[in-house]
């Protein structure tokens, strides 16, 4: 039977999910090998983890080499035990007998050069690095709102709403599925809230858009494309996204809620519907194909669309390490197929001769 590895940053990671594929492996002739990168030993090339008993339905304590194909569900913090991996995952990326599922996707600003340059550049939001509080207070007199965005950030931490009133300026963000808002009397008092945070780490800005519905409730369409058992794209499905009122975030961990793509699309009027409909399937049947020209091989993507109030269109996200919750929740239905397609695919690329560029590996793991 073939390994199917999957690595996480620690043992209790996913755990429901890597449960789920788990017990279906040994119908795709598979084994499941759970690991952490740091429990790799560089000498032996052996690595301790928990390896799926099919029969007991139990993880077993195991000894294994490192396994040929691996799934990388790594999510990074800041953390010393993050730093440790993270050159330990590059080596493993740049092995040419190990193949990932996929190899991951960049940082949101080297995201935004590499789309730059294509067919789908009128679909982003003009986005620039910033680290000094004077390109904020600039676009601010130009734009009066913008968004800043931590450039290796995801699940919503730390994204800033900032706006430009008459005298005053108005910061908002969401934690712990809380709005936080705090109004600085005057621009020398803004500068000493934004000089750390942006030292602090990278951040980029874009312009703010009108992005919630008739409730005030910030949302968005999340779609979930994969590779299928035949290495070839296709659709999983998608949910509607919608956060807090007055909120800037439609994250499930900040507390959005969700309903179906169709629930959703039924209460538009006819022709805008089909306009958008139209709009999402230009974007996804092209963004898989540029972004594996720009960077390494992927497995799977989660698009997260945005449509402002005046009808234009968005690529708010990318994420080469989607959660599942928003089909979960809307498509039930689609559980089996979630969890039978990494093991598919898996299986797919260990018969097939992978002939892959991996020239880009290093960038891609910031994300």
């Amino acid at each position: 039977m073939i390994i199917f590895g999957i690595m996480t940053l620690n043992m209790e990671s996913e755990r429901s999910y890597i449960n789920e594929m788990a017990g279906v492996a040994e119908s795709c002739g598979m084994e499941v090998f759970r690991f952490v990168p740091s429990a790799i030993n560089p000498r032996t090339l052996q690595v301790k983890g928990q390896k799926f008993d099919s029969e007991t339905k139990c993880w077993m304590d195991a000894e294994l080499p490192i396994p040929n194909i691996i799934y990388d569900r790594c999510f990074y913090g800041e953390d010393e035990h993050s730093n440790q991996c993270l050159p330990i995952v590059s080596w493993l990326k740049s092995r040419n007998d190990i193949t990932f599922l996929g190899y991951g996707l960049p940082n949101k600003l080297d995201l935004y050069y590499a789309v730059k340059n294509t067919p789908l550049s009128s679909y982003l939001p003009r986005s620039q690095s910033v680290s000094e509080p004077a390109v904020v207070l600039n676009e601010l007199t130009a734009m009066k709102k913008v968004i800043l965005k931590p450039i290796n950030g995801s699940q919503g931490y730390g994204i800033y709403y900032v706006k430009k009133n008459d005298k005053t300026y108005h910061v908002k963000t969401e934690k712990q599925k809380k709005i936080i808002s705090r109004i600085f009397p005057n621009e020398t008092k803004l500068i000493q809230w934004l000089k750390p945070l942006l030292k602090q780490r990278g951040y980029l800005l874009q312009p703010y858009l009108e992005l919630s519905n008739n409730e005030q409730q910030p949302f968005d369409i999340r779609t979930l494309l994969q590779k299928n058992e035949h290495g070839a794209w296709v659709e999983r499905g998608n949910g509607i996204r919608t956060g807090t009122t007055g909120g800037i975030l439609s994250n499930l961990s900040a507390g959005g809620t969700v309903i179906t793509f169709s629930e959703w699309l039924s209460s538009v009027p006819p022709a805008k519907g089909e306009y958008i409909r139209q709009e999402l399937d230009y974007i996804l049947s092209r963004l898989p194909v540029i972004l594996e020209k720009e960077f390494l091989p992927l497995f799977e993507i989660g698009v997260d669309i945005g449509i402002a109030k005046d009808g234009s269109i968005w690529i708010l996200d990318l994420n080469s390490k989607p959660g599942r919750k928003v089909l979960l929740q809307t498509r039930p239905e689609l559980q089996k197929t979630l969890y039978h397609a990494p093991l598919l695919y898996g299986k797919y690329l260990s018969q097939t001769e992978q002939i892959e560029r991996k020239t880009n590996y290093e960038k891609t793991l910031s994300h």
